[in-house]
């Protein structure tokens, strides 16, 4: 366990191409330059933008995985497309409910659905796909950790299986704590991959989840307050968990980490207006920012989350996803407007976390950076 983060981390910077501009508006091709031109080595691939650019070749982007001679010739001119501008494709998402399911057919069924991503993988040159916690809540699935880990497990032995008949690097599958998830936070969702006990089977870490889950209340006029009423208290519930997490999950086992900020909003804004919507959703899915954009009304403490996830060791991307109302807007300057503020959201990221006390290590460490976090965030906390 590192006494401090050194500033000159080896983890390179990457973007998910829903967070360059929505497919509606905005051409996929457009955005990945203005990701290479901001200076991202890394694109993280979403399905909507995927099955987009196969409807702009003419192409039904409803069979976006159907691994037709046409479908896998534009996925390896979008693969070099990417590598052209100087980066590579990371992982294509989301998977969704797909463990957990208790119907024998339908199980085969939703694990073949990850199967038909492979041959698209290699033509993409990445090795991860990842999947969100399943967030259904009816009878026909269980979060039981035994069922979860066997699916785990399952999905891992067939990604080898692929990789060892075709000779090429070994697949990959990741899952992710989705923040409504039945499975919500990276300990719950690091218990099933552990007991999923498969080399190829690892962790995602993305900070607005943990954060969402472990400090943040968007329901809350303060934004925080989930369990105790005060920042200090609020952060000091977080930095405990994420020493957890640097002291048993190892870098190695993070195949993954993904990072944004949250606006802090009038809580009437985001209150779900039909009754089977997650209470978290319509915060997530259009009030999320660039990490430490507090002029935006950003009020996250991800430095906290970035410190931990680098400390375990982790050498991976630093990526980042984000979904905003600001992305759905149109004109020809939202992805390069969004790709320099995410960059700037990085480098300063980096700047922040680099520079914090190791809280893992406990005692006047910790103390020191809660204050130093809680300096930061107190200006925004009664904006409302």
């Amino acid at each position: 366990m590192p006494a401090q983060l050194s500033s000159a981390i080896a983890n390179e910077f990457g973007i998910a191409t829903l967070s360059l501009g929505n497919w509606r508006e905005h051409r996929l091709e457009p955005r990945l330059e203005a990701a290479a031109k901001a200076g991202y080595r890394w694109i993280d691939l979403f399905d909507e933008c995927w099955e987009a650019y196969l409807e702009e070749h003419g192409l039904p982007g409803h069979q976006l995985w159907e691994a037709t001679p046409a479908n896998l010739q534009v996925a390896r001119k979008l693969e070099s497309l990417v590598k052209s501008l100087g980066m590579r494709i990371a992982c294509t998402q989301p998977l969704r409910k797909i463990e957990g399911v208790k119907d024998p057919v339908e199980r085969r069924k939703t694990l073949d659905l990850v199967a038909k991503r492979f041959p698209f993988m290699r033509a993409f040159d990445t090795d991860l796909v990842f999947m969100c916690a399943n967030i259904r809540t009816d009878s026909g699935v269980t979060s039981d950790l035994q069922t979860v880990a066997r699916d785990l497990a399952e999905l891992g032995d067939m990604a080898a299986t692929y990789a060892r008949a075709d000779g090429g690097p070994m697949l990959k599958i990741g899952y992710e704590g989705l923040s409504w998830a039945t499975r919500n936070t990276w300990s719950s969702s690091w218990e099933a991959v552990r007991f999923a006990n498969r080399p190829n089977v690892g962790l995602i870490v993305d900070a607005f989840n943990v954060l969402a889950v472990e400090f943040a209340d968007p329901h809350n006029s303060a934004g925080h307050g989930r369990f105790f009423p005060t920042l200090e208290e609020s952060v000091e519930v977080l930095t405990s968990s994420l020493s957890s997490l640097v002291a048993t999950v190892p870098g190695d086992r993070i195949f993954f980490f993904q990072c944004g900020d949250a606006e802090l909003v009038d809580p009437a804004a985001i209150r779900p207006t039909e009754p089977n919507t997650p209470a978290l959703l319509p915060w997530s899915r259009g009030h999320r920012l660039f990490p430490l954009e507090q002029a935006r009304g950003g009020y996250m403490p991800v430095e906290l989350v970035a410190a931990a996830v680098l400390a375990t060791g982790y050498t991976g991307p630093i990526s980042l996803e984000v979904f905003s109302h600001s992305l759905n807007e149109p004109g020809e300057s939202i992805p390069e407007d969004h790709a320099t503020r995410g960059m700037a959201g990085l480098r300063k990221l980096v700047g922040i976390t680099t520079t914090l006390p190791p809280f893992w290590r406990g005692g006047r460490e910790e103390k020191q950076a809660v204050d130093i976090v809680v300096r930061r965030l107190r200006p925004r906390k009664s904006q409302l």
